[in-house]
C-alpha cells in the first residue's frame, strides 16, 4: 500500500504563477493540468490550473489549483490536506473518519479522471481531499 500526505494550496488565478515559482526554488517536476482538461468546465476559466503537482528530486510533492470563481476563496483558509495513494479500501475509510462531524463537499467517488475522489472539511475545520488512484 502506497499512502502520502501533501499539502494542497489554493489560489486565485496564479497558481501557475506561483507553482513555476516553487518549481524555480525547489526543483523537480511540474504537472499541470488545466480547467479546459475537465468536462463541463467554465470556458472562461479554461486556461486556469484545476490540478498541479510539483515532485522535487528530494521526494517532496507539493500540489496547487486555481479556485473557481463560483466558489469562496479565503486568505489563510487557502491549504488543504490531501492524503493519496492505491488502497481505496484505505482512503475510503479514513474519509469516511474524517467526515464524521465535519461536512463533505464531495462525495468519495469515481471522479472525470478515473481516480475515487472526495473533498471534505473536517469537525476542527481543516479541509481534506482524498484520492485513490484507478487500477
Amino acid at each position: 500500500m502506497t499512502v502520502r500526505l501533501n499539502p494542497y494550496l489554493s489560489f486565485r488565478d496564479n497558481a501557475r504563477d506561483a507553482m513555476e515559482f516553487y518549481r524555480s526554488v525547489l526543483g523537480g517536476e511540474l504537472e499541470v493540468m488545466t480547467f479546459e482538461q475537465m468536462p463541463g468546465s467554465d470556458p472562461a476559466e479554461a486556461d486556469k490550473i484545476m490540478h498541479s503537482m510539483l515532485t522535487t528530486p528530494d521526494g517532496l510533492v507539493l500540489m496547487g489549483a486555481d479556485t473557481p470563481n463560483a466558489m469562496p476563496l479565503n486568505v489563510g483558509d487557502s491549504i488543504t490536506v490531501s492524503l493519496s495513494g492505491d488502497d481505496v479500501e484505505t482512503l475510503g475509510g479514513w474519509f469516511e473518519a474524517l467526515a464524521d462531524g465535519g461536512t463533505v463537499t464531495a462525495p468519495f467517488m469515481q471522479a472525470p479522471w478515473g481516480d475515487t475522489f472526495g473533498m471534505l472539511t473536517d469537525r476542527f475545520g481543516v479541509n481534506w481531499m482524498v484520492n485513490a488512484t484507478a487500477a
